[in-house]
């Protein structure tokens, strides 16, 4: 079955490349209407997943839909919608001295697969993306989300087939090991895997795939709060980073903060400490909160770090703290701990901050900004399939764009190589 969904979706290219940009808008607006028009029933299946899965689960707010996430993957789509088509553009084009015209124009990859976890709003963020730049998607989603998947593609295909398009240009694989290996093995018929997860994934992909693979990274975050810092600015990034939501991969993990600071931390920690973050901090940061009042009311949330600490994505409503002297210091910090996904500083010193921004090797890099804007609508990319924390073809956010390679298109006039 499934070496027959792999053959359907790679005959599917072929049939998706005659398709117009109006055609494909059209589906887009009128599935974007369909997901609030059978939100029920999408709600229902994606309930019974949640059923199955203990709410104390860091992946249960990944895998959890609501009326209003609905309408914000709606909206989304409405957005990729508005975005100009990433296939056909010239990227470079030259004449040589023999007459030969050479061009390089950006094509779609063909049959892109996806590995993910519990979260079902990948399945419509992916097929937006991937139909929108040319792409067939063959998705291979969690056993925890698999009802809310299922549920998902069904109404996809729907729309495929009202509007007389192909509906194996998305194909859901079976929530299985099994499916996942014949995938990262499918050389014949996906072009490149993508996988989103978990550090435990997304190593399982590299180390297996003999298809190419675009990693996209865990984020292990970091704030670095500068000795020159705006406490007004350090607090709400701090926070923001740390308690928007704390099972996606831009929110933080560790501040790291200029022992010049420290007397700094219980204004910097008490809002946290409200919203019921824990908080493992090194042996000086520790000793000073705890010694606080702060650290005395809040005493359960409040335990000392250990090495494993730093490096770790939490998921959850914990934090690490890491005291360091000086911007060199945060540097060196996260170029051991840290993923490649984003990091930031808080700083008025411009010079501290041009350092850190040259020098952390990171997708993204902020100043005075929180890490929890890494993402493609944020951007202003429309929805993203990932954030890339490698260095070949994307980088970061990826949307339109990065689902595209190029070709060479060379005309002649009978020319011959001597």
């Amino acid at each position: 079955m499934i070496q027959q969904q792999l053959q359907q979706a790679k005959d599917a290219s072929l049939d998706l490349q005659g398709y117009s940009q109006q055609q494909v808008n059209d589906l887009l607006l009128s599935l974007a209407d369909a997901i609030m028009q059978n939100k029920d029933s999408l709600l229902s299946a994606n309930q019974q997943d949640l059923d199955k899965m203990e709410q104390s689960n860091p992946l249960y707010d990944r895998l959890k839909l609501t009326e209003s996430r609905l309408e914000g993957i709606a909206s989304d789509m409405r957005n990729v919608v508005k975005l100009p088509s990433p296939l056909g553009k010239t990227l470079s084009e030259t004449t040589l001295t023999n007459g030969l015209e050479i061009k390089r124009i950006s094509v779609p990859f063909g049959v892109i697969g996806i590995v993910y976890e519990a979260r079902p709003n990948v399945t419509f963020d992916v097929f937006s993306l991937c139909i929108k730049s040319g792409n067939v998607c063959v998705l291979k989603g969690g056993k925890d989300a698999d009802s809310s998947n299922r549920a998902i593609v069904s109404l996809i295909k729907a729309e495929l087939e009202r509007h007389g398009l192909n509906p194996h240009v998305i194909e859901l694989l079976p929530a299985t090991h099994e499916a996942t290996g014949e995938m990262l093995q499918a050389r014949n018929y996906i072009d490149v895997v993508i996988p989103r997860g978990s550090s435990r994934l997304i190593n399982f992909v590299r180390e297996t795939a003999s298809v190419p693979v675009i990693e996209t990274g865990a984020g292990v975050c970091h704030a670095y709060i500068d000795r020159d810092a705006d406490l007004k600015k350090a607090i709400p990034v701090v926070v923001n980073a740390k308690t928007r939501r704390v099972s996606v991969c831009n929110a933080l993990d560790c501040m790291i903060i200029d022992h010049n600071r420290l007397s700094d931390l219980t204004q910097i920690c008490q809002p946290l400490f409200e919203k019921g973050v824990e908080i493992l901090a090194d042996a000086e940061s520790y000793s000073f909160l705890s010694s606080s009042q702060l650290g005395t009311t809040y005493a359960s949330l409040l335990k000392p770090a250990t090495e494993e600490t730093f490096g770790t994505e939490f998921l959850a409503m914990r934090m690490a703290i890491k005291t360091v002297d000086g911007v060199e210091a945060a540097i060196r910090h996260i170029r051991q701990y840290g993923s490649g996904h984003s990091e930031c500083i808080v700083t008025e010193n411009q010079a501290a901050a041009d350092r850190f921004l040259l020098q952390v090797d990171a997708a993204c890099v902020y100043h005075n900004a929180p890490t929890s804007f890494t993402d493609g609508a944020q951007f202003g990319l429309g929805a993203e399939i990932g954030i890339s924390t490698q260095k070949l073809h994307a980088r970061g956010p990826m949307a339109l764009e990065a689902m595209t390679t190029y070709k060479w298109i060379v005309k002649g006039e009978g020319q011959t190589r001597p």
